[in-house]
């Protein structure tokens, strides 16, 4: 049983997990972290060359920017060029590609587009033109949903009637189960997210376990995050155990966090939902519940129906959120798909793989 020490930044520490991880001799294994936060690390860190052969990293669905599909983002643009309303989301969401264009471009076209920091500053947007309808594209995991919850049940208390939610949110396990399920993907083992734990809790993983007999270890982000959550996978396998292991105890409880959950139970309610890379999934999104519907964007201006689209000719991305392809091996990576001049998601967000691999060169 592998102990997790707080040392998060004690450098001999981390040479005693490096060379830990480094002497396993167990069965080969894929470890696929499903958190775009731990994607930017590992290939920050240069953590892939420092491993055995025996054990292959897997980027997973854990940048929510790129499980988002196009036609989510054509709503969100229809909604500022065609509807007048003022779009507010984070900076990543605007410069994904749509089918025609961007919401970055809509902007420079005169749309009121507007980069916010949290939640809370497109309520304030509201709060301060009433004369203006406000959606907040909403993005993410249960990480960043309860957040969007109480800032919805927050503009119902104060009277906001011109705010409303875009809401894009997705729910991690579901996905986690799909991969599971997908041959092809072959995962032997997740290091699962600190951020989206804190809030689900460590137990929410059991499930996991006991259908797929599966090793999972929840890390945090710092170096010795990393390597104890690797090095936790890396005994189990050797082992031949599979268990849910909390190598992020200082932010992750067995329960997670109640108030959180209890909002997102509150204001949304889980719906099927489509994700680029794994398709319709169900119950793997969160729209806004019955009694909250006035706040729904989708209701208000949509007539409550949902776009489709494509996803850009020649993008890989699917692939690469299933982990059965590594960034360099899309036919666009580093050519016609750069951060510059992005084809697919992945290369936009700060939490991609493609954009990860393209800015530390881990090729």
């Amino acid at each position: 049983m592998t102990s997790f020490p707080d040392f998060a930044h004690d450098g001999a520490l981390t040479k005693k997990l490096l060379a830990r991880v480094r002497a396993y001799s167990g069965p080969p294994v894929g470890v696929m972290e499903v958190c775009g936060t731990h994607t930017v690390a590992i290939a920050r860190l240069g953590l892939r060359s420092l491993l055995p052969a025996a054990v292959r990293l897997q980027s997973g669905p854990g940048c929510p920017v790129c499980v988002t599909p196009v036609a989510a983002f054509d709503e969100a643009i229809h909604l500022a060029l065609e509807q007048g309303c003022t779009v507010a989301s984070f900076g990543d969401a605007l410069r994904v590609p749509g089918s025609a264009t961007t919401l970055s471009e809509a902007r420079a076209r005169g749309a009121d587009v507007r980069v916010v920091y949290s939640v809370a500053d497109a309520l304030e947007i509201a709060a301060a033109g009433p004369g203006r309808q406000v959606v907040f594209f909403g993005l993410g995991f249960e990480t960043t949903a309860p957040t969007v919850a109480w800032a919805v049940r927050s503009a119902r208390d104060r009277g906001l009637e011109n705010f409303s939610v875009l809401s894009a949110h997705k729910a991690l396990l579901p996905a986690m189960v799909a991969l599971l399920r997908d041959a092809e993907v072959q995962v032997g083992a997740f290091l699962c997210p600190g951020h989206a734990s804190m809030v689900l809790g460590a137990n929410v993983y059991r499930c996991l376990v006991e259908e797929f007999h599966i090793p999972c270890v929840i890390a945090g982000f710092e170096p010795n995050d990393m390597l104890l959550g690797l090095l936790g996978v890396l005994e189990q396998m050797h082992s031949g155990e599979a268990r849910v292991e909390n190598a992020y105890p200082r932010a992750v409880t067995p329960a997670g966090n109640r108030v959180a959950l209890d909002l997102l139970d509150e204001v949304f309610e889980p719906v099927d939902s489509h994700w680029r890379g794994l398709g319709e999934l169900p119950r793997s999104g969160y729209d806004l519940a019955l009694a909250y519907a006035e706040f729904d964007a989708r209701r208000r201006f949509l007539d409550g129906q949902r776009f489709s689209a494509p996803e850009p000719q020649g993008c890989r991305c699917a692939d690469v959120l299933r982990g059965v392809l590594a960034p360099h091996q899309c036919p666009l990576f580093a050519g016609r798909c750069k951060p510059q001049t992005p084809v697919g998601a992945c290369m936009v967000s700060s939490e991609g793989a493609c954009g990860a691999h393209y800015r530390y060169r881990e090729v």
